[in-house]
């Protein structure tokens, strides 16, 4: 767990799973290895594992505290979820709860769950198993859902098999909140008060949004999958396997590097390795992520 502190914003990384990716160019069909060869002067030691020769990755999420409101921005792969199609994630045995507590936040003390897209491992915490059903597990919050990303996975929620699918995600994890009336559906105007707001980056999914936070000194980004891993900084014209709509993607992709490149903007990604949290910096012709433990 990662701490950060901006004036009266505390920010805390909650990571569930962290470990050795997927075969590189299986995950990123558009990859080369000798594309990533090339960036191991900053992917080291943070970003690849040299034994496993393959990518580093992480699943986590964030709990955003202001004066006014506590806001967790995604919520993981959850627990006892059965998600047969990626066995890492099947009826995982997660810690993640825990975690949030020892943060200091209670589950009924989340005002707002802001999703950055409905896929499978940013929505399982949404809900917990309770007398034998799935129900929310924030019963104070407002579940926040782009309505473009909810009605595309609403109808097409079971078209997607093999490694990565919903898995029933769409019907334990986001319908139990529709039921218990918690659910909103927002367009790409949606504010919490002046510091939370929508950046729309469609693409890997149709309604895929980044979350920008103003914090006090510091402008703050939570990226959600618009980009996987930090090769994607480098080489944002390669998609993940999982984009819906592969050219969206990386126009989407290309453009939230350009915009963010040498800004004071600091990116919370959504599965970027420890310690993950980092800005975007010109490396001659192409761009790279440098971690806020590396630059201070």
């Amino acid at each position: 767990m990662m701490h950060l502190q901006f004036g009266d914003v505390a920010i805390d990384r909650l990571v569930e799973l962290e470990g050795p990716g997927y075969e590189p160019t299986f995950f990123f069909p558009d990859a080369t290895m000798e594309g990533f060869e090339g960036e191991m002067s900053w992917l080291l030691p943070h970003f690849w594992d040299s034994a496993e020769n393959t990518f580093l990755r992480s699943i986590q999420s964030y709990v955003v505290r202001t004066r006014h409101h506590t806001v967790l921005v995604d919520s993981c792969v959850g627990h006892g979820k059965e998600r047969p199609s990626t066995p890492a994630w099947d009826r995982l045995e997660s810690t993640w709860l825990d975690q949030l507590i020892a943060a200091g936040v209670q589950p009924e003390e989340i005002d707002y769950v802001l999703c950055t897209h409905l896929h499978a491992d940013h929505i399982g915490w949404n809900t917990r198993l309770e007398g034998g059903r799935w129900v929310p597990t924030f019963p104070n919050a407002k579940y926040v859902f782009h309505k473009n990303e909810f009605r595309y996975w609403e109808e097409h929620g079971k078209d997607w098999v093999g490694s990565g699918s919903l898995d029933g995600g769409f019907e334990d994890s986001v319908l139990p909140v529709m039921v218990s009336g918690q659910l909103e559906l927002v367009d790409n105007d949606f504010a919490i008060d002046d510091q939370f707001t929508l950046e729309p980056t469609p693409g890997h999914s149709p309604g895929h949004i980044c979350i920008d936070v103003n914090a006090p000194g510091q402008h703050l980004i939570l990226s959600g999958d618009v980009v996987h891993h930090p090769i994607q900084v480098a080489y944002p014209e390669w998609n993940s396997r999982f984009c819906v709509d592969p050219e969206q993607s990386r126009a989407s992709r290309q453009n939230f590097v350009a915009r963010h490149a040498d800004r004071d903007t600091l990116i919370l990604p959504a599965h970027f390795a420890s310690p993950a949290i980092g800005r975007i910096v010109a490396n001659g012709e192409r761009c790279k992520y440098q971690v806020i433990d590396d630059d201070g």
